[in-house]
């Protein structure tokens, strides 16, 4: 009997590749809500939350769901990257020539980002995720990038997201204009412990499960440890279903989910 046989499940819904069982709580509502907005709006947005809160998958699945007959989403996690390296990126993904220098590389980007706006009656919606890495070089450039017709209208949506140090580094003195044109900014908090349970309960029917896997004390102590943190609640159930299936143990107790937590890094 292999793990999923033993908890009746058609596959294992906590781990990371397998297939995607959304879950959508208030955080991701309202942080749909705010992008739609920023969507109809235009201009610069920022999303952030710590690590393992679900900023990605809010932004793929919202970019997805996107009319592509009025919006063209381009992604981008290169934010390590040089700010000619950043350009080249860029205009290569918004479907621009790519040019060997900056400046050339700045006009085609501005240039495809008017004929997508005004010809094709587009809206670029460019997401960088990782952006509290992005280097203070390419933040400075940001703002000059996507002024249209002496800063009179916004033309493209870019969305930053990140960690919640993004925020620090955007008070910053010389980023005072980017902030200035920032007109949606969300941070993404933990799941609360009702909505931690559905989260479980949700990924188990997902993936077909009809039959009791986790004790109440089991969820709770899952919930405890996780503060909240969707991929902290995926690991740690996983992690607890496999010493269980270990030991052949048909239903998670809380003894269980506590090896599990020790056996686990949780930071």
């Amino acid at each position: 009997m292999d793990l999923t046989a033993r908890y009746g499940l058609e596959f294992n819904p906590f781990l990371k590749n397998s297939r995607e069982i959304l879950y959508t709580g208030n955080e991701y509502n309202e942080a749909v809500f705010r992008l739609d907005y920023l969507a109809r709006t235009k201009g610069f947005g920022l999303l952030t939350g710590g690590p393992g809160r679900g900023k990605t998958t809010v932004v793929r699945n919202w970019s997805s769901k996107l009319n592509p007959s009025l919006y063209k989403p381009v992604y981008s996690s290169l934010s390590t990257i040089t700010v000619n390296e950043f350009y080249r990126n860029l205009a290569g993904s918004l479907g621009a020539p790519i040019a060997y220098r900056k400046t050339e590389n700045f006009h085609a980007i501005q240039e495809e980002i008017t004929r997508l706006a005004l010809d094709k009656k587009k809206t670029p919606v460019i997401i960088i995720d990782e952006a509290n890495y992005i280097s203070n070089a390419v933040l400075n450039d940001l703002k000059i990038l996507f002024n249209f017709e002496m800063d009179s209208r916004d033309r493209a949506v870019v969305l930053l997201v990140g960690l919640p140090q993004l925020n620090n580094t955007l008070r910053l003195t010389i980023h005072e204009p980017l902030r200035q044109r920032i007109i949606m900014n969300y941070h993404l908090d933990g799941l609360s412990k009702e909505e931690g349970r559905e989260y479980i309960e949700k990924k188990l029917k997902g993936a077909g499960c009809s039959q009791p896997v986790f004790e109440e004390g089991a969820v709770e102590a899952i919930l405890n440890a996780a503060d909240g943190t969707p991929r902290m609640i995926s690991k740690l159930c996983n992690a607890s279903l496999v010493i269980g299936h270990s030991k052949s143990i048909n239903l998670i107790t809380a003894d269980t989910v506590m090896q599990a937590i020790n056996d686990s890094t949780i930071g």
